[in-house]
């Protein structure tokens, strides 16, 4: 595997294409503090590339190849095209050049420890509830996560070489550029299967992350997943097992849902250490909180410090987030955007919902909603209603073979009520007649949905 250095590669301008994402702003943020200086480029402006710009972080909002100029380190993200101006002049004028995961792998080797959260789902959520047990111990941590979390007033803390907490995605294999002190694993599933040939090969990604990690790596592995078991069978790190229904070294039982989050009691290599308590809801959320609990654990913080951090986590942005409640209709906002994502989040919410649950779903990439298309069609269950909009490119063209009504028809066939609307105005217009006191509606997606609840709960207060 290509690696190289940040420090003492003798590097003084570092620029990001693509700046204004969520871990590229991160990681530019990380770098301007460690004393480079940091330029970046996004075609789309808003609060995040704003905040970077009051750092002191220029940023152009057009892609031109003069950008790059003096830069000596360029870092793209995958959404970047080669056909990308400032990337086709770095390769022109021979600047390192490197995408965003090679460059948080370098990242991290410049750390004391680091602990990587992995796993097809659930690893902003997780990250955030370690972020929330460890953020206020000294000296404070250096953190790099996928949503923004109240606690820390956005999606990076910046503090000490001691530790880095980051996610650690598979897309693209980018987790075999890793080698943290600490490996958490959540789970296996389909997804990103625009560059994976199917599940085997992703669970092939995830072995080969764990055989490449350095020696004395812990690895924290969720064995009631059967492909992690399979792994954690093979005994080939150091490894702490976390889990629900299989015997493990971190165990919940009695779980106890209710409207307000979920309860469990703690069981720690056999032993009972009392009652945990969170403000989240949904079974997965369990698994969530035992790696993070298992995490900081091992990391070396006292079990009282570890449980009163996990129940004060109350939620990260965009993850089953209330947004507002007006007339008694709550509006609720989630990132859900593959089957088993949305099965959970739809099933967490049920019991907190006294009327309707409409949910509202933007579908996020082709690739993803042709693939998984018939998975997606009976995810929706615990929905009373269901509204299907535009599908979100993201990083993809439209190439005519899959639409949001193809969606919509195979919806059909296992649920009574799927509508399709375009836009997001239309969607409004239709729901705010309708949606009575104790119902819920809830925006789900990857993409901009959220937009929808925004302007519903405009709608409604006037």
């Amino acid at each position: 595997m290509y690696r190289f250095s940040i420090d003492g590669a003798g590097y003084r301008h570092i620029h990001f294409i693509g700046i204004g994402g969520i871990s590229m702003s991160g990681l530019a943020e990380i770098a301007k503090t460690a004393g480079y200086h940091v330029t970046g480029s996004d075609s789309k402006p808003g609060a995040v590339t704003k905040r970077l710009n009051e750092m002191g972080i220029e940023v152009f909002n057009e892609h031109k190849a003069i950008n790059i100029k003096g830069a000596d380190l360029v870092v793209y993200t995958d959404a970047i095209s080669m056909g990308n101006e400032e990337l086709k002049a770095a390769i022109s004028s021979k600047v390192d050049l490197v995408d965003r995961a090679t460059f948080l792998g370098a990242l991290m080797e410049n750390y004391d420890a680091s602990i990587a959260v992995s796993g097809t789902h659930g690893k902003t959520s997780t990250t955030s509830m370690l972020t929330e047990i460890i953020h206020q111990t000294k000296p404070t941590p250096t953190v790099l996560l996928g949503g923004v979390l109240d606690n820390i007033h956005g999606n990076v803390l910046l503090g000490e070489r001691n530790l880095l907490l980051t996610e650690a995605c598979e897309y693209k294999a980018n987790i075999l550029k890793y080698r943290p002190t600490m490996a958490v694993l959540l789970n296996v599933d389909e997804d990103h299967l625009d560059f994976f040939d199917n599940i085997e090969h992703i669970a092939k990604t995830f072995r080969d992350y764990v055989v490449g990690l350095r020696e004395d790596a812990t690895l924290i592995i969720n064995i009631d997943d059967p492909y992690l078991k399979k792994i954690s069978d093979e005994k080939l790190r150091k490894e702490i097992t976390i889990g629900i229904t299989n015997d493990s070294d971190f165990q919940a039982k009695n779980i106890i849902h209710n409207p307000k989050g979920v309860s469990f009691k703690l069981f720690v290599y056999g032993e009972e250490i009392g009652d945990v308590n969170l403000q989240v809801m949904g079974e997965h959320n369990v698994i969530n909180a035992l790696a993070a609990i298992a995490a900081s654990w091992e990391y070396g913080l006292e079990p009282s410090e570890v449980i009163s951090g996990i129940e004060r986590y109350s939620g990260v942005h965009r993850r089953l987030e209330f947004k507002a409640m007006v007339d008694g209709v709550s509006v609720v906002d989630d990132y859900a955007h593959h089957p088993t994502e949305i099965e959970a989040s739809l099933r967490a919410l049920k019991p907190a919902v006294e009327g309707k649950l409409y949910c509202i779903f933007q579908p996020h990439t082709f690739t993803r909603t042709k693939i998984l298309l018939n998975r997606f069609s009976t995810s929706f269950t615990d929905a009373d209603s269901v509204i299907i909009t535009d599908i979100y490119a993201a990083r993809e063209k439209d190439y005519g073979d899959i639409h949001s009504l193809t969606l919509v028809e195979a919806i059909s066939k296992n649920h009574p009520s799927v509508v399709y609307r375009a836009g997001f105005d239309e969607i409004v217009e239709y729901l705010a007649p309708i949606v009575k006191p104790g119902d819920m509606v809830l925006t789900m997606g990857a993409g901009d949905v959220y937009e929808i609840g925004e302007r519903l709960i405009g709608k409604l207060q006037s």
